[in-house]
């Protein structure tokens, strides 16, 4: 059943492109102008030129190219929308007098590419934006576990691992059994203490040659290079994203606690600005309720981000440490699909 993951993903995926694409050959938009909301928050992760990948890319949808950023950020102008800091939206949002639309942009895990690739698209607009710091991942204490699992499976035509019943044989000999291998990682690790899940995905790596820490250390900020960044571009604000990463939902209030409020803590270490803004790492809801919420405003953020899709509306003045975000994701990288999703509609229909 495994294997079949990929047309799986396929499916689906080809599914989401041809709504949009109906979305934005239809013109609906000028029809249901109240479900454009009051704007919308973008996610990014990577922004990178393109590049030959290959048939395997998992994470292909964590990554856009700086051309695509750009005409995003035209795109939201064309559609009225005022780019603004995340941190400002609530105040914005509960003033009546401000009848604007806005758009903000944030990019989670802090990796290079955010200053080496979005920066200067952002810089050449004038555009504020927010860039979420997992502490871990600045101090190479916690692995990129998706970023591993991808390397592992693209690498290994088979490796040994422990789900839970013992070590056995994954066979990854094939494009379609690597994303079947991939997806049972990523699945294992949403089930199962993700503490002990990411060190036995560490462990499968480093026995077939992949450094988890060297694929940090090539991909993720450091210390010194987040306040280079925060010295040299007032633009960028920089958010909290947990110490290591772990889906909050699935810890203890202690734990909780200490993963906001000791990232909140780590930011204004590496950046000297106390961070006003929060993003819940994955942001499904299996990943954040309403205790995750309350931990964030009583840590006091001004704002914190899900990634559950949507635009701006009354929620977001009752709810601002519960904002939705929709992806700019890699497999989307058309204006017409960032039409559709500045719209609104899509989200009638989730």
């Amino acid at each position: 059943m495994s294997a079949l993951r990929p047309a799986v993903r396929l499916l689906k995926y080809g599914g989401i492109r041809a709504g949009l694409n109906a979305i934005a050959l239809s013109r609906a938009a000028s029809l249901f102008p109240a479900a454009a909301g009051r704007g919308l928050i973008f996610t990014l992760h990577h922004v990178l030129p393109q590049k030959e990948t290959g048939k395997f890319t998992p994470n292909a949808i964590l990554s856009v190219t700086p051309e695509f950023l750009e005409t995003a950020i035209v795109t939201a102008r064309q559609a009225g929308l005022t780019p603004v800091h995340l941190h400002d939206l609530p105040a914005l949002l509960a003033d009546p007098s401000d009848k604007r639309k806005f758009i903000a942009f944030t990019l989670d895990d802090g990796y290079r590419d955010n200053a080496e690739f979005a920066a200067p698209v952002f810089r050449r607009h004038g555009v504020p934006h927010t860039i979420f710091i997992t502490a871990g991942f600045v101090e190479r204490s916690r692995s990129l576990w998706w970023e591993t699992a991808e390397a592992l499976t693209r690498k290994a035509s088979s490796f040994r691992f422990n789900f839970g019943g013992g070590p056995e044989t994954v066979d990854a000999g094939t494009t379609a059994r690597k994303y079947a291998a991939f997806e049972r990682l990523a699945s294992f690790i949403q089930a199962t203490d993700e503490d002990d899940a990411v060190r036995r995905v560490e462990s499968a790596a480093l026995s077939n040659g992949i450094d988890p820490v060297e694929i940090i250390d090539d991909l993720v900020m450091d210390a010194a290079e987040l306040r280079h960044l925060a010295e040299d571009d007032p633009l960028v604000h920089f958010g909290a994203h947990t110490l290591t990463h772990v889906n909050l939902r699935r810890v203890d209030d202690a734990r909780l606690q200490s993963e906001i409020e000791g990232s909140a803590d780590a930011v204004e270490k590496y950046v000297g600005c106390r961070p006003r803004s929060f993003s819940y790492p994955y942001g499904w809801s299996s990943a954040v309720g309403e205790r995750e919420a309350a931990a964030a405003a009583d840590a006091g953020f001004a704002a914190a981000v899900t990634t559950q899709p949507g635009v701006l509306g009354p929620a977001g003045i009752a709810r601002p440490t519960m904002l939705p975000r929709i992806s700019l994701n890699g497999l989307y990288q058309k204006k017409r699909y960032l039409e559709a999703l500045i719209s609104g509609l899509p989200f009638r229909f989730i």
